[in-house]
């Protein structure tokens, strides 16, 4: 028979392109949740393993282009082309903080502990927001020539990494706001995720996934895709990336080989953003026609909404190892 068909499940309720999303860490109960950024200026969030949505934050005055949620997903943020990022609770959607920025905010980060959030503009500017104490920033970062695509805390909070499209990747030293280390580019940068152990950043950079070493900004890997790619992230623990941008597909890599190993066309416009769960059984993707879609990561697994149906029964068992009981027939 042959391999099984890869089914994404399709988040609707966006009415323009998703441009960014993010997730929570798994909570004491197994569960975890995703937000996502859209240019309809309603960011929402949603049941992590089912794409089930649970609400949406209103009160942006123009298109949402960064979303984070914090680890236990009791606080969400957002930035926006009103010259401001916010921060909601997550549980009853209401706003608890409005910064004000000078120009469009790109990207929003947490810091690991909840306790901080860095921002990042188009006016070439990264700051750090103390959330107890948000008046001002406490820390702000300049030396971008160009508009920041993205921010990122690295997983000690003692770093931040930016993007941005002077074509350059840059580590700062959070506690200074002094640059510490800089990658130039020669193609247009779409994002870029740090690992959770804080090793390796992967970076979507023109037709190429670029792999940094997160301690020197040298190249550890570069592997070369399709198309112009805009978005990419790494599952560490099965060695595996996925990565998607102006085709319309999503292109699944083996890390070490650089290999392909599959590729999908659910979406109907170009793919700006993915991301694996915090458990790696599954990748969301945002796309241009408007749509939230989720991955498996091992395709035919009962996870989530999915199931295993009858046609496939014997073959996602043998495959997968999956108890006949536990598949719905």
């Amino acid at each position: 028979m042959s391999a099984l068909r890869q089914t994404p499940l399709t988040c609707s309720g966006h009415t323009r392109p998703v441009v960014f999303l993010a997730f929570s860490s798994v909570d004491d109960s197994g569960h975890y949740y995703s937000i996502s950024a859209c240019k309809d200026g309603k960011p929402m969030l949603r049941q992590g393993e089912t794409g089930d949505w649970i609400g949406t934050f209103e009160g942006h005055k123009g298109a949402v282009w960064g979303v984070d949620v914090n680890k236990d997903a009791t606080k969400a943020a957002t930035g926006a082309a009103d010259f401001s990022a916010q921060v909601w609770d997550a549980a009853s959607g209401e706003e608890e903080l409005s910064l004000q920025h000078k120009h469009i905010v790109k990207s929003v980060h947490f810091s690991s502990d909840g306790a901080a959030l860095a921002t990042g503009s188009n006016d070439k500017i990264l700051r750090i927001y103390d959330l107890e104490q948000p008046s001002e920033p406490i820390v702000k970062f300049e030396g971008h020539t160009a508009g920041i695509k993205q921010v990122s805390y690295t997983p000690d909070n003692t770093r931040l990494l930016s993007c941005s499209d002077d074509k350059t990747v840059r580590m700062w030293d959070t506690a200074t706001g002094s640059m510490v280390l800089k990658k130039d580019f020669n193609d247009n940068i779409g994002g870029l995720e740090i690992s959770k152990d804080g090793n390796l950043i992967t970076v979507a950079v023109g037709r190429k996934v670029v792999f940094l070493n997160a301690q020197t900004l040298e190249m550890e890997k570069e592997i070369s895709v399709p198309c112009a790619v805009y978005t990419a992230s790494l599952l560490q623990d099965k060695n595996i990336f996925v990565c998607g941008g102006e085709d319309l597909k999503l292109y699944k890599f083996d890390y070490n080989s650089g290999q392909e190993i599959d590729n999908f066309k659910g979406h109907f416009g170009p793919v700006h953003c993915v991301r694996f769960s915090p458990d790696g059984e599954l990748y969301a993707s945002g796309s241009e026609d408007g749509t939230l879609r989720l991955w498996q990561t091992e395709v035919g697994k009962t996870y989530g909404l999915w199931k295993c149906v009858d046609s496939v029964v014997s073959s996602a068992v043998e495959s997968l190892s999956i108890k006949p009981e536990a598949v719905a027939s």
